[in-house]
């Protein structure tokens, strides 16, 4: 039996490529094969997965497990280029791309417009809306205990203005709407 049971050591992306002839046959054969730069990379590893599998010829593999690839799922026959495409993603923007990513499901192209629109990490929606009032205008010193940050924070998420993805009680990420 072969069977390489340990993902990556780091969070990188990375898959275990699973030869389908063995698995058939009751062989659990495969290993991880972390995501790098190059595509011709994991088709080598992919290769070499089915070359020294117990079953002769063996052609077919499959996804059977995943790490480093924030909240999204891959299915067990997701095609290699993309799984290239989001592992590429989520490199470049880390954990707040990965974020961005689990909130349109996947969508590349939606998570960077998102990630366009990124206003930053606040304590809360409140202090995101105290930072933007008072970065765009004067509030007169008597009238700084009437304004309702919350209230106006609430505001915006409700009319669509904003949106917000909560990583912790204390971290709220804020998104322009657009």
């Amino acid at each position: 039996m072969t069977y390489t049971a340990q993902p990556t050591a780091n969070d990188e992306p990375s898959i275990y490529v699973a030869c389908l002839a063995a698995y058939n046959n009751g062989i659990l054969h495969g290993e991880w094969v972390e995501i790098s730069d190059e595509i011709d990379d994991t088709w080598k590893a992919i290769r070499n997965v089915l070359a020294s599998s117990p079953i002769p010829q063996a052609e077919e593999w499959a996804i059977h497990d995943f790490q480093g690839f924030g909240g999204i799922r891959l299915s067990e026959y997701e095609t290699i280029e993309r799984v290239h495409e989001l592992a590429d993603f989520l490199l470049e923007h880390d954990k707040i791309g990965a974020l961005a990513l689990s909130h349109h499901d996947g969508a590349i192209d939606d998570a960077e417009t998102t990630l366009e629109n990124y206003m930053g990490c606040y304590t809360s929606l409140a202090d995101y809306a105290e930072e933007s009032t008072e970065g765009t205008a004067t509030i007169p010193k008597h009238l700084e205990f009437y304004i309702d940050y919350e209230r106006m924070g609430k505001d915006m998420e409700s009319s669509g203005d904003v949106f917000t993805i909560q990583t912790n009680h204390d971290k709220v990420h804020v998104f322009l709407n657009h």
